[in-house]
């Protein structure tokens, strides 16, 4: 069995890191569907992989992040250190021979060795940066990671806009839509919106120049 690790959501300020593992015994039919890294995919081309993928693979599960937890957590490890842990905990449930992981450490070798320390069996891991370009497994992984995430912050999005009037924008800290979202949020109602990470610099920054 062959397990692939990847996520979606490390860098917005809005909404939930998620992280996706896919165990299948052979990736010879996640060829056949032609996945991609998810980023490379259309919105729709990625939801219907993402039902052709669950069908195929023997077993998938995700985790989910919340804004409130990484928070906590970071009082205490790095967004690196967050991740980690959460990729070993999916490796424990999806327990398989080779794991090929989309490392999020700028040393890919590093994130793997670490990884093996989490781990209370042996197992090879393949870690490496852009996995999801190089293994179907992985991406795979980052397609149902990205389907999780994005139906998320449609769910926040239904909840939030209609009671400030503007759209939510795509959550990162760059996006000029969301960014004047969270500014007008706190205008109106003296705080953060909810499913903002609030350890995160832009999220810092709009609520100090606006109280």
């Amino acid at each position: 069995m062959i397990c692939g690790i990847d996520e979606a959501g490390r860098g917005p300020v809005i909404g939930p890191i998620v992280i996706a593992g896919v165990k299948i015994d052979d990736d010879n039919v996640l060829r056949k569907l032609q996945v991609k890294d998810s980023k490379k995919h259309s919105p729709h081309r990625r939801e219907v992989l993402f039902k052709q993928i669950v069908e195929v693979v023997d077993d998938y599960r995700v985790v989910y992040l919340k804004p409130s937890e990484i928070d906590e957590m970071r009082k205490r490890l790095t967004l690196n250190q967050i991740e980690l842990r959460a990729f070993a905990d999916l490796m424990k449930i999806l327990r398989s021979d080779i794991y090929y992981v989309d490392a999020v450490d700028v040393d890919d070798e590093r994130f793997g060795e670490e990884l093996s320390k989490l781990l209370p069996f042996d197992a090879e891991i393949i870690s490496e940066h852009k996995a999801d370009e190089k293994y179907p497994v992985v991406s795979a992984a980052s397609i149902v990671a990205k389907v999780k995430r994005d139906a998320e912050i449609r769910k926040i999005a239904k909840e939030l806009e209609s009671k400030l009037g503007l759209p939510l924008g795509s959550g990162y800290p760059a996006d000029p839509i969301t960014q004047k979202f969270i500014g007008e949020w706190v205008d109106r109602f003296g705080s953060l919106p909810p499913h903002v990470r609030r350890s995160w610099k832009t999220a810092k920054r709009l609520l100090q120049r606006k109280l």
